[in-house]
């Protein structure tokens, strides 16, 4: 697994990330109301679909029952395909938070972009959503795709993870080529950095409370202590037999060591692990206009790059 320490040219990209960090999180609600889920589902949703897009290539698509976005790389055959979940707190967002991003992603790599519009908490609690992201990879598989990835950012990370376990126990991991897993929460009953002890000082559109929101709308039925289920939270599952995994994160994420902990357990568990983290940048940085992020972005590329291409990538 590659060090979590970033290169050397990083240090003189940091106050452009934190600068926009600092103006973001001033303009972010952070804080989570007690007693009134309802009200804080409706204004958290609000504020995701004002940063969703529609790409003028993307096609709504069924897939094995389940709502999708789909891309086609134009005037030519697909090189496979790129299943996505998006983020969202597994309660927030459409595929269109990332439209324009799996549209360009299809295009530049030249693979078909499948992402699913899984069902979202509080009305479908775990593991509704769960189950149309194994449905829609499992519907991919069984078409025939040369090479299939799966991915996503934030609660679509999760998703990704947890979709692998259950392929896995279905003798269907090894038809995955990897993973790219973007800042994503892995433990829902918080790690350290998740509750607050946090590596910078920076600010993110996260905030410790939001970990409480999630167990409690996801997964209702759960105590904090609960949430280390690996039902629920991968971090304690069983990793072996995984593909190898692009790990992204900001070292201002409340989600950093979501990142760094399960990197290391991919690992050991003996799957090809790469982890990549990024000095002051907070959740969900990728999408932000800064010099960091299209490093990231360049390097998430790469890596895709190379699975759907068939090249060498972290051994198992």
């Amino acid at each position: 697994m590659t060090t979590a320490r970033w290169p050397e040219e990083f240090e003189s990209l940091r106050a452009e990330a934190r600068q926009l960090a600092e103006a973001l999180g001033s303009a972010t609600p952070q804080e989570v109301s007690e007693g009134d889920d309802a009200a804080v589902v409706a204004e958290g949703r609000a504020f995701v679909a004002a940063a969703e897009s529609t790409a003028p290539t993307g096609r709504d698509e069924v897939v094995a029952g389940v709502p999708c976005r789909a891309f086609e790389p134009v005037g030519r055959d697909a090189l496979g395909t790129y299943v996505h979940f998006h983020g969202g707190a597994m309660v927030y967002g459409s595929p269109r938070l990332n439209d324009t991003a799996n549209e360009a992603l299809s295009e530049q790599l030249g693979v078909r972009v499948v992402s699913v519009d899984y069902r979202l908490a509080p009305e479908h609690p775990h593991p509704a959503g769960l189950d149309d992201c194994v449905a829609v990879t499992r519907n991919v598989i069984d078409g025939g795709s040369p090479r299939v990835v799966v991915g996503g950012e934030s609660a679509g990370g999760y998703f990704a993870v947890q979709t692998l376990l259950r392929l896995r126990d279905l003798g269907l991991a090894d038809r995955v080529v990897a993973a790219n897993l973007a800042f994503g929460v892995y433990d829902l009953s918080g790690t350290p950095s998740f509750r607050g002890a946090r590596a910078s000082s920076v600010p993110d559109v996260l905030h410790p409370r939001w970990i409480d929101l999630i167990l409690r709308l996801y997964a209702p039925s759960r105590s904090r202590e609960d949430g280390r289920d690996p039902e629920v939270s991968p971090l304690f599952a069983e990793l072996q037999g995984l593909p190898p995994a692009l790990f992204t994160v900001g070292d201002a994420d409340h989600l950093l060591d979501d990142s760094l902990f399960m990197a290391a357990r991919w690992e050991a568990a003996g799957n090809g692990a790469e982890l990549a983290v990024y000095p002051d940048c907070p959740h969900a940085f990728t999408m932000l206009p800064t010099a960091l992020a299209a490093r990231a972005n360049e390097r998430i590329a790469a890596f895709l790059a190379a699975a759907f291409q068939g090249e060498t990538l972290p051994a198992r």
